[in-house]
């Protein structure tokens, strides 16, 4: 069926190189947050731009029919209409409109705007790395993620939750992984959008049309928003102007997880992580006009909350999981309330390995200097001890290559310890990945603790994952 085709993705490979002519500009201003001279506070501020639309693409990220958080559906449909008019009213003048539906192709494989997306000529300076998930960029090797949202950040009841499952598995749906398609309640404009979920694809498309800025709407922003790869991320390391539109997104968070902040500003506090270390964001009204969208469930006097609660900052350290650099002593974590640990301590973080570091052999976890016993998962798997006893053997095949990995460690310990300790290294013949940076632990004893409920790239922070290189 590829030749029919043929003279069609030439038609529109050709439209895909000419930009609309009377394009007009937007007139921004771009949010952020920069460090103060001390370094322990940021300052916001605003920047004016001008963006001609021609040169601006929106992308509609991960946009679905169907969620498995029933709330998250609520809170999404309610900004809908406003993104659909921003949509239109951006295309109108000239900008270019990417949907991506991620794991959705196959409902729009003959679609014009699918097929438009497919013809982009190949760009010449592919970013490397550009088709893969981004959990981290270099300027958030500092940062202190503000919310737990290893829980996979659901915040239904448990009983509508139930309901919401049920009526899912009598639609056909899997209850995990329900979407089939993007929302009907966002158009498609057949004759100039494009659609794909693929990184490369999307990257395509901006250089073929000499696109420099990007404005990212959709969910969710912890996640998707933030990793895809079309993600805010991939687009900040790769030097694109790139934007997030604060009113017309949300996160997955819990508030009975850390910080135990409300949902929105949760919200609000992965919003301040993005300008304070990834890009800039504006809301809707500077486009559309009007005001920004606000949700009528946010019934709070104070909106824009840019820090964590200093209440949140420490607590109990067996009810929580806390962020901590090996090596800090205990008292640091407990207001000096602690001044060792003696038993059981949890430790995890995440981990990523290109290709290249997995082809044969396997890899050997090196156990902490003062551990008495420790054992290990990765993704949810034990380990085992390795032949020379010195450390655990990781198979090969645990891993998931160039991606995200869930490390977890937990180890005993007889001896009263002063300071966080962890692994300090998983080592491939000559090669070896240090492990002595940040690392969320927890006190107290819990096989649950060993896996989290969903994908590593999803419910772990930037704050803890180690790269080789």
């Amino acid at each position: 069926m590829i030749q029919p085709l043929l003279p069609f993705l030439l038609l529109i490979g050709f439209a895909i190189m000419i930009p609309a002519i009377a394009a007009e500009k937007f007139e921004l201003q771009l949010r952020a947050q920069k460090a103060s001279p001390e370094a322990s506070t940021f300052e916001r501020s605003n920047i004016a731009a001008t963006w001609n639309a021609a040169e601006t693409a929106v992308i509609v990220c991960d946009v679905w029919d169907k969620h498995h958080c029933i709330n998250a559906v609520r809170r999404m449909d309610e900004f809908l209409p406003r993104m659909n008019d921003l949509l239109k009213f951006t295309r109108e003048r000239g900008a270019t409109i990417i949907h991506s539906p991620s794991d959705c192709m196959p409902a729009y494989e003959n679609h014009p705007a699918r097929l438009r997306a497919i013809a982009a000529p190949a760009a010449a300076n592919a970013p490397k790395d550009v088709a893969f998930w981004c959990s981290s960029i270099p300027a958030e090797e500092q940062a202190m993620y503000p919310i737990d949202q290893s829980d996979g950040g659901e915040d239904d009841d448990p009983v509508e939750h139930a309901r919401w499952t049920e009526e899912l598995k009598g639609l056909g749906r899997n209850p995990g992984m329900p979407w089939k398609s993007q929302s009907d309640k966002i158009e498609i404009d057949k004759s100039v959008d494009f659609i794909s979920d693929r990184g490369d694809e999307v990257w395509n498309i901006l250089e073929s049309r000499g696109i420099q800025n990007v404005i990212l709407v959709g969910v969710h922003t912890n996640m998707c928003v933030l990793g895809r790869p079309f993600g805010l991320r991939q687009m900040a390391r790769n030097s694109k102007n790139v934007v997030l539109m604060r009113d017309l997104t949300d996160c997955m968070y819990n508030p009975k997880r850390w910080p135990y902040v409300d949902h929105f500003t949760g919200n609000d506090l992965i919003v301040s992580h993005v300008e304070r270390f990834v890009c800039p964001t504006i809301s809707s009204d500077q486009i559309l006009g009007g005001k920004a969208f606000v949700s009528k469930d946010d019934t709070r006097t104070q909106r824009d909350v840019t820090d964590v609660p200093t209440a949140a900052t420490s607590g109990d350290l067996k009810q929580q999981w806390m962020t901590g650099s090996i090596g800090t002593p205990w008292e640091d974590f407990s207001g000096g309330t602690l001044q060792h640990v003696q038993g059981t301590v949890w430790n995890r973080c995440s981990v990523r390995f290109p290709s290249s570091w997995l082809t044969e052999g396997s890899l050997q976890l090196e156990n902490s200097a003062d551990a008495e016993l420790t054992q290990a998962w990765v993704n949810g798997t034990p380990l085992v001890s390795a032949e020379d006893g010195d450390g655990l053997t990781i198979p090969l095949e645990l891993m998931i290559p160039d991606d995200i990995n869930l490390l977890v460690v937990r180890t005993e310990y007889s001896r009263p310890q002063k300071a966080l300790a962890a692994p300090s290294a998983i080592r491939s013949g000559t090669r070896s990945l240090d492990l002595k940076g940040r690392w969320q632990f927890r006190l107290g004893d819990n096989a649950a603790w060993s896996n989290i409920p969903l994908p590593a790239k999803f419910g772990m922070g930037a704050d803890v994952l180690f790269e080789a290189k």
